[in-house]
């Protein structure tokens, strides 16, 4: 049986080792730390003052989730999709965000639909503003309109699959994009949440299939983008 000090301490590594793997997956989903940067065990631990062994089990987390690839005698670093892997985290999306989308609508009423409005509202907000903060937060926001309609599904399995897929995209855009601007189209976030609030939900899927084909046409799958500093992505 499991001393009440030991479970304390078990759920303090826990909570831990969560807030380190939450700071580093927000710096990769908003692409402050670019793929292939090394996550040195010593050099997270001094930045978040932690022990190694939370810093371990963050990682660990973030590799199963397939952004951080963990080394034997290298150790660990953001991940670094290949030309393959990025196709397929496309042709993934394409197969399971009409699906979701189709799901979603069923539970989508007024609340809902003011709820994404206001998603696209403080997208819009950042689209607006300069400067490389506002930047990476415009870039979450766009991955939050759809990490929100998976939400709206009902459905906590394809919530986690496309809380993944969203990250992984949007290294596969850090390292492979070429636009300046969001390449999660705002103006095509509007078109999919109109034609929900009309109850046309195939022409919101057509417009969601257009909307990853557009962002996969962004990328450039012939070079790749230099990695960053790591206290300066994690903010700390």
């Amino acid at each position: 049986m499991t001393s009440p000090n030991l479970a304390r301490a078990e759920n303090a590594v826990d909570i831990g080792a969560q807030h380190i793997r939450d700071a580093i997956r927000d710096a990769i989903v908003e692409r402050r730390l670019a793929p292939g940067t090394k996550l040195s065990e010593n050099d997270v631990g001094n930045l978040f003052n932690v022990s190694r062994t939370l810093v371990r089990a963050a990682l660990q987390a973030l590799s199963y989730e397939g952004l951080v690839n963990v080394e034997k005698n290298r150790g660990a670093f953001v991940a670094y999709p290949s030309i393959a892997e990025a196709r397929q985290i496309f042709a993934t999306r394409r197969l399971m965000e009409p699906g979701i989308l189709r799901e979603a609508a069923r539970h989508i009423g007024k609340a809902q639909i003011k709820e994404l409005r206001e998603l696209l509202a403080a997208e819009e907000r950042l689209t607006n503003q300069r400067g490389k903060s506002a930047r990476h937060a415009e870039i979450k926001a766009s991955g939050d309109f759809h990490l929100a309609v998976a939400a709206m599904s009902g459905n906590a399995i394809l919530q986690r699959f496309m809380d993944e897929l969203v990250a992984r995209s949007s290294l596969v855009i850090a390292l492979y994009g070429q636009s300046v601007i969001s390449s999660c189209g705002h103006a095509e976030h509007q078109q999919i949440v109109d034609e929900l609030e009309k109850k046309n939900v195939e022409a919101a899927c057509m417009l969601m299939i257009h909307h990853i084909d557009h962002i996969e046409a962004d990328l450039d799958l012939r070079g790749a983008k230099k990695g960053t500093d790591l206290k300066d992505a994690l903010r700390l």
